[in-house]
């Protein structure tokens, strides 16, 4: 029988930055639930609070007011330390920029957040392996970023995501500084990814044709939930 827990949920979330007159209110008391092996794009103009949303759910950033739990677990309730190994555990982290050590194999980058994890070399290798096979990538193990192409450099990151074995992947604007070509690329890595493992992705972008990936489209205003519906994928 499958949870009826949501596996994030954000209930009357407030994200306000400044006082007085130069309080701005990036979330305005937002409610949003995400339930396990779904794979949400946020989607919204510059300023909406999509970014704002994507911290507090990575826990890089904490409401102002409302709760945020994780599956279940109310995350304000957490200590820093808590709140840093939630993130460590359960969360994989995709950026627009690719992040990657440059004089370093792909193999080791996958490998490197595997090493604040205390695994063995063993185990990090093959974990590290397994990843970049799931993103196509086992045969470019050993080349360092300079010889891979932005599509392929992407993937490597997206493979160090994915080598912790997260209940989440977070995305915010991984196809940003790819080309048409190569963010379908990664799309359909992250659609397989979704669809094929179960993974849960939530992934911020501004290109709508990216956002179609996806099985559901949220879209922000002036730190709102505007609209929430269907893809047309699965509309």
């Amino acid at each position: 029988m499958a949870d009826p827990t949501p596996l994030i949920a954000l209930i009357g979330i407030w994200r306000t930055y400044g006082t007085g007159e130069a309080t701005v209110h990036a979330l305005a008391g937002i409610d949003l639930t995400i339930d396990r092996g779904e794979f949400v794009a946020i989607m919204g103009p510059s300023g909406s609070g999509k970014s704002t949303a994507m911290n507090i759910i990575g826990c890089l950033d904490a409401p102002t007011a409302g709760h945020y739990l994780f599956d279940g677990v109310e995350v304000a309730g957490l200590t820093r330390d808590q709140r840093a190994l939630l993130r460590r555990h359960y969360l994989g982290f995709v950026f627009q920029g690719y992040n990657l050590l440059a004089r370093t194999s792909a193999l080791k980058n996958v490998e490197l957040p595997l090493i604040y994890k205390g695994l063995p070399r063993a185990e990090r290798i093959a974990l590290a392996m397994e990843a970049l096979e799931k993103v196509g990538l086992a045969d470019r193990a050993h080349h360092d970023p300079s010889q891979l192409s932005g599509g392929q450099q992407q993937r490597v990151a997206i493979a160090r995501a994915l080598a912790g074995k997260p209940r989440v992947m977070l995305a915010d604007e991984p196809t940003g500084n790819l080309d048409t070509k190569r963010s379908i690329e990664i799309m359909k890595v992250l659609e397989r990814l979704n669809g094929e493992d179960g993974l849960t992705i939530v992934m911020v972008t501004h290109e709508e044709d990216m956002a179609q990936f996806s099985n559901r489209l949220i879209w922000m205003v002036d730190g709102k939930i505007a609209r929430d519906e269907p893809t047309r994928k699965v509309a």
